[in-house]
């Protein structure tokens, strides 16, 4: 006889569907405002834009991201500590909408300070709206599913990432159309719209949502607290003892356990904000380049075939939609055929340092198309296709992973937490391209350093480098519970 209980654990839970709505939604609205940023950056006055130079603009565009994924520290505290995920996302939203509608104002106003401010006012808002919603989802979703339905997070996860590529997608092609026929103010308006939509998806799945109280009601300390303890209070540490004990003079055996599970985690993190500094730069400095390509004009076929979706033409803010599509293709192909045949020989690590080295790849093949430019060449946009295959490849490998990996590696009074250090190696990744940028851009002899053979060489020898440290450091880690199958657990 078949067992009913045993039927519904290798179901989703129906509450799934809400959150993976609302992440479509989002980030429709944040890649469909961030694809055009530094066009909009870059752009003369008279087509509605800031004037800036491609160095500046490369600057700021990531210093935001950096905000982007390091205000993730307070949204998880709060969540953690106050209000719980649940509240936090929702309430956060409103921030996050209320940053669209203030770049949506871009055009009416027309001196470039007035556009700079409002630029600086939208982009702090948008960052503090989804920094304080990112290390909530992941971890939201995650507490949608039974202890006994773990086998189920991998796939779980792979279906997430695949709503945001699904969502960005869109956008890269949607967004910049709306640009070309109604300008800046559109453009950056309709974020606002579908964060606006994503926001009442996630509200009307309220009613189902298994809600995890916050810690302050389980678990008085979080992992500062007794880190901080642990750390000026070494003078008590009896011989013997591990840096932790000391702590359990003050906090239970749980707070502490918590807190040391996350040493071993950050080990792995540490090494990956490198990828993040080449991953983001899809949306910069590869769309700098693009702009000195050759865009594609559809003629025949592919115009009656694709023109409805892109217009005449493909230029280099519709390219950044290859990455998304890459993504959706590759998640299922990997997730459900490639990695249930190799089994235990691609653990979590194994596929986050692999991701390394094709990351690597993508920006020798970049600084190959770059050195033909300078050389004078006229080449295709289409060309960028080619590094982009390698670098979505690394991106599944170590993004949709490291998801997985942080929540099932995480103590359950962690994981709000320890997805927040996730996301701050996507932060410190793209300040080493902000400071890289603006360290280097007085040696670029007026022209822009940010795009150049030389510098995506130079980026491409680090991520090797690192990627062999990662290999070395991954091989030491110990999975928690056992938890080192290719299969989620």
């Amino acid at each position: 006889m078949s067992n009913p209980s045993a039927s519904r654990n290798d179901r989703w839970p129906a509450q799934i569907k809400y959150i993976v709505g609302n992440e479509a939604c989002e980030r429709f609205s944040f890649y469909g405002m961030k694809g055009i940023l530094v066009g909009y950056m870059t752009a003369q006055l008279l087509r509605g834009g800031l004037n800036m130079s491609d160095d500046k603009a490369t600057s700021i565009f990531h210093l935001f991201v950096f905000a982007n994924y390091f205000t993730p520290l307070l949204g998880a505290w709060i969540s953690d500590k106050f209000f719980g995920r649940y509240n936090t996302i929702l309430w956060v939203s409103s921030f996050y909408c209320a940053g669209h509608g203030v770049l949506a104002m871009s055009d009416l106003f027309h001196t470039p300070e007035a556009k700079f401010n409002l630029l600086c006012v939208g982009l702090t808002l948008i960052a503090f709206g989804a920094g304080g919603i990112k290390p909530c989802v992941s971890a939201f979703m995650g507490d949608q599913f039974k202890a006994d339905q773990g086998h189920l997070l991998q796939k779980a996860y792979g279906a997430f990432y695949w709503s945001i590529n699904f969502g960005s997608f869109f956008s890269f092609i949607i967004i910049p159309q709306i640009r070309d026929k109604h300008g800046y103010g559109w453009a950056f308006g309709v974020p606002g719209i579908l964060m606006g939509i994503a926001t009442v998806i996630f509200w009307l799945g309220r009613k189902h949502y298994t809600r995890v109280p916050p810690s302050s009601e389980s678990n008085r300390a979080g992992f500062f607290a007794v880190t901080w303890y642990a750390l000026t209070h070494g003078s008590e540490r009896k011989p013997g003892q591990s840096f932790w004990d000391v702590a359990r003079n003050r906090f239970s055996n749980s707070e502490v356990n918590a807190a040391s599970s996350v040493g071993p985690i950050l080990s792995i993190f540490a090494l990956i904000p490198p990828f993040w500094a080449l991953f983001d730069q899809s949306n910069s400095t590869w769309v700098l380049q693009g702009n000195k390509m050759v865009t594609v004009t559809l003629t025949g076929f592919w115009k009656d075939a694709f023109g409805w979706f892109f217009g005449d033409n493909i230029n280099a803010e519709n390219m950044q939609s290859t990455n998304p599509a890459l993504v959706m293709i590759l998640v299922p192909l990997l997730t459900l055929v490639i990695y249930p045949r190799l089994g235990k020989l691609v653990t979590p690590l194994r596929r986050m340092g692999l991701g390394m080295f094709f990351a690597a790849a993508s920006y020798v093949v970049v600084a190959w198309l770059q050195k033909r430019i300078e050389g004078g060449e006229m080449i295709s946009v289409a060309w960028q296709i080619v590094p982009y295959i390698f670098l979505t490849t690394g991106e599944v490998l170590i993004s949709a992973t490291g998801l997985e990996f942080a929540f099932t590696q995480a103590a359950p009074e962690m994981k709000s937490t320890i997805m927040s250090f996730w996301l701050l190696t996507v932060a410190v990744g793209n300040a080493l391209v902000s400071i890289v940028t603006s360290v280097l851009s007085s040696d670029a002899g007026g022209h822009s350093g940010a795009v150049s053979s030389g510098r995506f060489m130079m980026y491409a020898a680090m991520t090797c480098v690192v990627g062999v440290l990662f290999a070395v450091v991954a091989s030491r880690y110990r999975y928690r519970d056992g938890a080192s199958s290719g299969s989620a657990h």
